[in-house]
């Protein structure tokens, strides 16, 4: 009789994955490295396709072949095709969300009141050494879903959860069922100590383990790291993260310059002097940034990613936008954390073309005048949702835009709704108006996972069910050390001298 071996959490997880979702598991792994021969014509929709050089369709068709956009007209004829009636709907390039910490899903609104050193306290020191690999697989899975539903075809994946090698694999297991795109960028943070982890050596390897295990040509996902904020550990070991990405030829995210009054997060000229800032990176947040930190972000080709609601909720300050415009970087949106905010694009661009218009017109307000012009458009907030995110995820070949050729990565927004009728300009009718529950259909690389409004395969009530159980575990374990959330900051702990001390080993 052979021995039965020990339950770990990993083997709880993929018994769970297998008993509820696992299927969508298996079939999306065998789907993705099978060749997609369905045609697809999307018909008589409004086409909002974002490329420079096709403009809008007013009345157009998109043609689907595979995993391509193989034609973008304002009228085909196709035969042998499954057809989307698009009439009343507009037909446009999926949203790239730049910056998400999805495994936090199961944690929505628990930071509504918080500071961002309540959340620093809160979520990275005390819920989050309380996931199981099984908690982040709910997170990554669940938090997916939600992006797809809300049309958000591409995420960066900002994973700092990684408290052991299975959480690691969870994180990417959960993307991968859901379906979605994803530029999953492994976080560094040390956020619970384990064995496997003796030390920074030691998770870089795992980053080179997932990097191996996981990446595949012209696989949805794609691995990329995600920096331990700078400041909050040895100069060496920052360098040395960088160092590994690039190995790697991975794509970068990090934080950067969003605490007032502190070091942690900056760096940026210690970045440069070391030859540490490229065009790979995203640069979240940057609201605390000198105009001598945003020249060297710009030379070095570095990209931005901004936070609108929870810069403006957590006390971060001034959105980057008008940073970007003035240096010449495309910024992007994100949807950061809901754990506080919510998980659209359609929010963070409308909070982020109002919060600019405000930025800009404030000066001729307080003149005692009105502004007779406004400096930016509804269509410029889709490019920060679109393109642009495209083009920071180093993407910008494959999608972000309806193009033939490019990856089929397309929404169709509208229907039957008073927030799509009557509809006089098709840009700001998204951007103004719509909400995920306008997102009729959804494909990513061809492959269609929303449709007439429901996501394919998903039993809703079920997955809920698990992620509400998910929450309850993890915060039961948290309360056995932090009976409070958040938590009192550390006692006898002085971050600033920290952070001085790892910067000026730098210059030193």
């Amino acid at each position: 009789m052979r021995a039965r071996r020990p339950r770990s959490s990993r083997s709880r997880r993929t018994r769970w994955s297998r008993s509820v979702d696992g299927w969508r598991c298996r079939r999306a792994a065998r789907e993705e490295t099978r060749m997609n021969t369905e045609r697809t014509w999307i018909r008589g929709g409004y086409v909002l396709s974002m490329d420079e050089e096709l403009g809008d369709l007013p009345i157009g068709d998109v043609l689907v072949e595979g995993d391509r956009i193989a034609a973008v007209s304002h009228h085909l004829e196709v035969d042998d095709a499954r057809v989307i009636d698009a009439q009343g709907h507009i037909v446009m390039p999926g949203f790239v969300d730049t910056h998400r910490h999805t495994w936090q899903t199961q944690m929505r609104g628990i930071c509504a009141d918080w500071t961002l050193n309540d959340y620093f306290l809160g979520i990275r020191l005390a819920i989050s050494p309380a996931y199981s690999p099984e908690d982040v697989y709910v997170g990554n899975y669940v938090g997916a879903l939600e992006a797809l539903n809300a049309g958000v075809t591409t995420i960066v994946d900002f994973s700092h959860c990684n408290n052991s090698p299975e959480h690691a694999d969870a994180a990417v297991e959960g993307l991968r069922t859901a379906g979605i795109r994803a530029l999953h960028c492994y976080g560094f943070f040390a956020s619970a100590p384990d064995p496997r982890f003796p030390d920074h050596v030691a998770r870089r390897a795992d980053f080179v383990r997932i990097v191996r295990t996981y990446s595949s040509p012209g696989s949805l996902l794609t691995i990329g790291a995600a920096l331990t904020e700078v400041g909050s550990i040895p100069w060496s070991d920052t360098v040395a993260e960088v160092e590994v990405a690039r190995e790697a030829h991975a794509r970068i995210v990090t934080h950067t310059g969003c605490v007032w009054g502190s070091l942690i997060t900056g760096g940026v000229k210690e970045m440069h002097a070391f030859g540490l800032l490229g065009p790979e990176q995203i640069h979240v947040h940057c609201n605390t940034l000198s105009d001598d930190d945003w020249h060297l972000l710009a030379r070095a080709g570095a990209k931005v990613s901004i936070s609108p609601e929870t810069e403006l909720n957590m006390g971060m300050g001034r959105l980057a936008l008008g940073k970007c415009r003035a240096f010449g970087i495309r910024p992007t949106l994100s949807c950061d954390i809901v754990s506080l905010n919510s998980g659209d694009l359609f929010s963070q661009m409308r909070l982020a073309l109002a919060y600019q218009r405000f930025a800009d017109n404030d000066p001729i307000n307080q003149r005692g005048a009105m502004p007779q012009t406004l400096t930016c458009s509804a269509r410029d907030a889709l490019r920060w949702a679109t393109c642009n995110g495209a083009d920071a995820c180093g993407l910008e070949l494959q999608i972000g835009s309806l193009r033939p050729g490019k990856s089929a990565d397309i929404i169709v927004v509208g229907g039957d709704s008073f927030a799509g009728h009557p509809r006089h300009d098709a840009a700001g009718s998204v951007v103004f108006q719509a909400t995920s529950q306008d997102v009729r259909y959804v494909l990513v690389a061809g492959r269609t996972v929303k449709r007439d409004g429901s996501l394919i395969g998903v039993d809703l009530c079920r997955t809920l069910a698990r992620a509400e159980q998910s929450a309850e575990a993890v915060l039961a374990r948290v309360r056995q050390t932090t009976p409070v959330l958040p938590p009192k900051p550390l006692p006898g702990v002085d971050l600033e001298a920290m952070a001085r001390h790892n910067l000026a080993a730098a210059m030193g």
